[in-house]
């Protein structure tokens, strides 16, 4: 399992567990964290293998997910579930998603230094083989490269009006969008950068 899915040990572990209970309800892991502070919370966000998730979904996942985390019991502490879509500047996590996202700007870290830097901001390129292509500015030219996922640590997609447009339509043509209910976040946009 790639670390970008789960990253720490215990994420690994709860992937382990909940990864058959959400494939078996037709949806994918995206990834899952255990978040720390005063209450821990394990984050999961899931989807449907061609994109996309219900609110209803989510509902289902977590009640299947804390049953068999109630019998597994991998965290001592007490915690909170939250199950949630990947949302619209999501998580890149898998090789597939690279693919699914070509020609969207992206945010790429590596865990190590790559030409002297670990940070990457650009255009997908999809994938080739187990490399990532990212098309970037070197020396204020365009240039196209390619980095292997494991040398990825995280990378996600950037909220643009292209990639917020792409989503709408999406869920237009899902018929789960009623458009109406974007018109008043669109006025609220427009009158904040007033």
């Amino acid at each position: 399992m790639n670390d970008l899915v789960a990253k720490a040990a215990i994420d690994r572990r709860l992937a382990e567990i909940i990864t058959p209970v959400i494939e078996g309800m037709g949806f994918e892991l995206v990834r899952v964290r255990l978040m720390g502070g005063k209450s821990k919370t394990v984050q999961i966000m899931a989807e449907r293998p061609d994109g996309g998730i219900e609110v209803d979904d989510c509902a289902k996942i977590s009640t299947a997910v804390s049953a068999v985390l109630d019998v597994e019991d991998p965290i001592e502490e007490a915690y909170m579930l939250e199950v949630s879509s990947p949302g619209i500047d999501r998580p890149l996590t898998r090789l597939k998603d690279f693919d699914t996202w070509e020609g969207y700007e992206a945010k790429i870290e590596t865990l190590d230094l790559i030409d002297g830097r670990r940070r990457f901001r650009g255009m997908l390129a999809g994938t080739e083989g187990d490399e990532v292509l990212i098309e970037i500015e070197v020396d204020g030219e365009p240039a196209t490269i390619g980095l292997k996922f494991d040398w990825l640590s995280d990378a996600k997609l950037m909220l643009t009006d292209d990639l917020i447009r792409e989503m709408l339509r999406q869920r237009k043509a899902a018929g789960i969008v009623d458009e109406t209910q974007f018109d008043e976040i669109q006025e609220q946009t427009a009158s904040e950068e007033e």
